[in-house]
């Protein structure tokens, strides 16, 4: 749809015929005018004075034209798109997932059958990302190292498809979750303070790093980053219930001060239903964006008018366009008179 923004520039229309109506005729001399026996063609053809003939009105219908074409253009044409969606900017949320050795044990059943723990943590957290629109999701995967695998975006396509990708031991087989805190601590800090959240996933505790986690928590809280803990793993007596003190991987205490530290807060997840349960959780403590604007995509077109116009102009100077039959040049200049007899 074409629309224009200075509607108020078509007032200036009959600007034209106003002057020509109010402002008086330029005075023709009359000393030395050439008397010609043939005046009669030249007046039909337009050729002297006068305001008929071939050549004034081919003359004035171009003028006008290019009249035409200039306000048009200072009209300011506008072509606007259909409604394009644009996702109000909401918090900037950061994934850490754990992707240790440990992450390969099958103590989780789908439908049951034994499943390990990264294809479930997968499985559920790509059904979060999808979900969380309008904001930027990034993703670091830990293990001996942390590494920023995406940086934070809006397409969380992408982000969906890096974690799918990623599989146990890529990053070692230790897990420095410490390490992981500090590098999205470093991605958000530049981010507005009320919308940096970090969700740390992982099913042990810190064995590996240069970075304490709860020295990495403190850190935290003074970029004002919420961090929200996830413990993974079932039971070990669920596993097997005679072996009443088996110990467990996870350290839940530091994941607990982590998150009261920051002033976010810890989940346990035992099975498929928790783990869903705490992104579903998650959610609600750090609800998505509104709905989405809706833009127009709009593009300017006063440049073709005012192209047209600049263009007739010049070839209306140069004596290119003239009716049939009358001389480049264009009129001839008066005064010339008839020759009588």
């Amino acid at each position: 749809m074409i629309t224009f923004q200075w509607l108020w520039a078509f007032f200036l229309l009959p600007l034209p015929l106003l002057a020509w109506l109010a402002l008086p005729a330029a005075p023709t001399p009359k000393a030395g005018a050439l008397k010609v026996p043939f005046f009669r063609e030249l007046r039909a053809a337009g050729l002297v004075g006068g305001r008929g003939g071939a050549g004034h009105l081919w003359r004035g219908l171009l003028l006008t034209l290019i009249w035409l074409l200039l306000v048009t253009a200072a009209a300011r044409p506008t072509y606007v798109g259909p409604p394009i969606a644009v996702p109000v900017e909401g918090r900037d949320l950061m994934l850490a997932v754990d992707l240790s050795g440990s992450m390969a044990r099958q103590d989780f059943s789908v439908g049951g059958i034994p499943m390990d723990r990264l294809s479930v943590v997968k499985a559920v957290a790509d059904d979060f990302i999808a979900r969380r629109v309008g904001d930027r999701v990034g993703l670091i995967l830990f293990g001996t190292r942390a590494y920023v695998q995406a940086p934070l975006t809006f397409d969380r396509n992408v982000v969906r498809e890096l974690l799918t990708a990623s599989s146990i031991g890529m990053t070692g087989q230790e897990t420095a979750i410490g390490d992981a805190i500090g590098l999205a601590i470093k991605t958000l800090r530049n981010r507005p303070d009320d919308q940096r959240v970090l969700i740390l996933l992982t099913d042990g505790a810190n064995t590996a790093g240069m970075l304490n986690p709860l020295q990495a928590a403190e850190l935290a809280a003074r970029e004002h980053v919420k961090i929200y803990t996830i413990g993974v793993g079932a039971d070990p007596r669920a596993m097997n219930p005679w072996m009443v003190n088996m110990p467990s991987d996870l350290d839940e205490d530091a994941l607990r001060r982590i998150a009261a530290i920051t002033g976010g807060r810890y989940f346990r997840a035992r099975d498929v239903q928790g783990l869903a349960g705490i992104y579903a959780d998650i959610d609600r403590l750090e609800p998505v964006a509104g709905d989405p604007l809706y833009l127009n995509a709009t593009q300017a077109l006063f440049q073709w008018p005012l192209g047209a116009a600049l263009v007739l102009s010049f070839l209306l100077g140069a004596g290119v366009l003239r009716p049939q039959g009358v001389p480049r040049g264009g009129t001839l200049a008066a005064p010339i008179e008839e020759a009588r007899p």
